[in-house]
């Protein structure tokens, strides 16, 4: 709004210059462009990303199942074995060497995490596979999805008000240096006679 109310003061004012209008349009022209390329960017960037998140997890889902495994033994757990993302749920994990049938009927063994606090042998607890029983992360759920949309048409909006601000700064930036540049000039040619009786001074 002071954008706006500056340019209508600067419409009649005598001492308005050139640039001074530039400037205002400039600032009336980057808080259009806010308004509405910012939502409009988020609108459409959190759209896409909307659709291309739930075919993702249509997709995990259809390819993802889950099976029975069974504990064989409890393994000695590493820092390394450590998953980042598991971490930071703050679940209780525990590694083990277990069997399951994967979703085609093959046996599997191996390593894997299980969701127990003290596993034994013959505990039983739930696995995600693939349809070759190779363990797979949890598919992402529609919550999820939705979520890391808005946050995406969210940063896209941010970016775009940073984008148009920072072109508006460095227009008006340019103007002002080239303004700065007029009086140099003009102090030049003024400079000599400055002062002197006769000149008018």
């Amino acid at each position: 709004m002071r954008t706006i109310s500056g340019l209508w003061r600067w419409r009649h004012n005598p001492l308005r210059r050139t640039t001074d209008v530039a400037e205002a349009w400039v600032s009336l022209v980057a808080l259009l462009l806010i308004l509405v390329a910012a939502p409009v960017a988020g609108a459409v960037i959190g759209g896409v990303a909307q659709d291309a998140l739930q075919q993702s997890v249509r997709e995990q889902h259809e390819s993802r199942h889950v099976v029975t495994a069974t504990v064989v033994r409890k393994l000695n757990s590493s820092p390394l074995d450590a998953d980042p993302e598991i971490s930071s749920t703050g679940e209780i994990r525990s590694r083990v060497l277990a069997d399951w049938t994967a979703p085609d009927g093959t046996a599997q063994h191996g390593p894997v995490t299980a969701h127990l606090e003290d596993p034994q042998a013959g505990d039983h607890f739930m696995l995600w596979t693939d349809s070759h029983g190779r363990v797979v992360p949890r598919p992402l759920d529609s919550a999820t999805a939705t979520t890391h949309a808005v946050l995406a048409g969210f940063g896209a909006a941010l970016i775009t008000v940073g984008l148009v601000d920072g072109s508006r700064r460095l227009i008006v930036w340019r103007m002002v240096r080239r303004r700065y540049a007029r009086w140099d000039q003009a102090w030049d040619r003024a400079g000599p006679d400055w002062g002197r009786t006769g000149t008018g001074s």
